[in-house]
């Protein structure tokens, strides 16, 4: 199985500005192509933007989303 770098899954993330402080912070756990997200996010659309951003990860096969959300 294909290794993700985990700095290739937490460049992809900061790259994206308009994500809040908590969401560029929250954890990026990687092993054998799953990612694991965990922590606090500003909001639900943070939380599946940042899925998303991992999911098209190169060597991605599967995100778990562990985010928290500081706001409905």
């Amino acid at each position: 199985m294909q290794q993700v770098p985990y700095s290739q899954a937490r460049n992809t993330v900061l790259k994206d500005k308009s994500l809040s402080m908590d969401a560029h912070n929250a954890k990026i756990i990687t092993h054998n192509g799953v990612v694991t997200l965990r922590g606090p996010v500003a909001t639900t659309d943070e939380s599946i933007k940042r899925q998303k951003i991992c999911r098209e990860t190169a060597g991605v096969v599967q995100v778990d989303n562990q985010l928290e959300t500081k706001a409905p």
